[in-house]
């Protein structure tokens, strides 16, 4: 029961925090952790609560038209294969590298948000082609679903960053096409966690109820207020996730 109740209102602050900006995995893994779930278990598990919890935000966002279904399908082809590779990788390998790695990035991608007010809503906003931005998706997606896969938290939240900057989406769109990436690369990596039993089932049930609950209420926050609320989001979201890394690495 303590698990239960360490892990549930978190994961539901998770489930508001990714709807909105990704990076839900930064406040929902820890709770895990926090409740003394094993790190493998801990992963899987996560994988489960956030999938149904994505489902939700994925489809409201869809009937409000920010998702461009043929960008989004073929991208998550991508996604897929990505996240099935990055899952077998983390049932292997230690994840220390790349929470090493992401030290020295989170600061520059802080930068890039700080320094750009107009994210998702300038003059290039939208001057890609629909295929320049299919092609530089799937390779946005690749290479997410491996780390999705293999570690998880800020997924989302990169995701937006580089349909924005990258592929030059507008960032309402750019979160539905995320929404998108991400239950694919969810469902991949948790598929490949039950196969290797390293779900709690029971836990993660649980989890999720409460991670639909906050996805319906931040997906409903991002068709209401778009940029003005997930931009802030996203540079608290970084800032979580690169004083947390610090704490475990120092």
């Amino acid at each position: 029961m303590e698990q239960y109740l360490i892990v549930c209102p978190l994961v539901f602050l998770a489930g508001l925090v990714d709807a909105i900006a990704g990076g839900g995995g930064l406040i929902s893994l820890p709770a895990y952790f926090l409740a003394g779930v094993p790190t493998y278990t801990a992963l899987a598990t996560n994988k489960l609560g956030s999938t149904m919890g994505t489902v939700v935000s994925t489809v409201r966002l869809a009937k409000n038209g920010y998702v461009n279904f043929k960008i989004a399908g073929f991208a998550a082809v991508a996604s897929v294969i990505g996240a099935v590779a990055g899952a077998n990788l983390t049932l292997m390998a230690d994840e220390t590298i790349v929470r090493h790695m992401m030290i020295a990035v989170l600061p520059v991608v802080a930068f890039y948000v700080l320094r750009n007010k107009d994210l998702g809503d300038c003059e290039k906003t939208n001057t890609k082609t629909e295929g320049q931005m299919a092609v530089l998706s799937f390779f946005i997606a690749l290479a997410m679903g491996i780390y999705d896969g293999f570690y998880g938290p800020g997924t989302g939240t990169f995701l937006i960053l580089l349909l924005c900057g990258v592929a030059k989406m507008d960032i309402k769109r750019a979160a539905g096409v995320t929404k998108v990436l991400n239950l694919s690369s969810n469902v991949a990596a948790l598929i490949t966690f039950f196969v290797n039993r390293r779900v709690d089932c029971r836990l993660g049930l649980a989890a999720g109820i409460f991670c639909i609950a906050g996805h319906y209420i931040g997906s409903g926050m991002v068709v209401s207020n778009g940029k003005k609320v997930i931009r802030p989001v996203i540079l608290v979201v970084l800032a979580i996730l690169f004083v947390k890394l610090l704490e475990e690495n120092i």
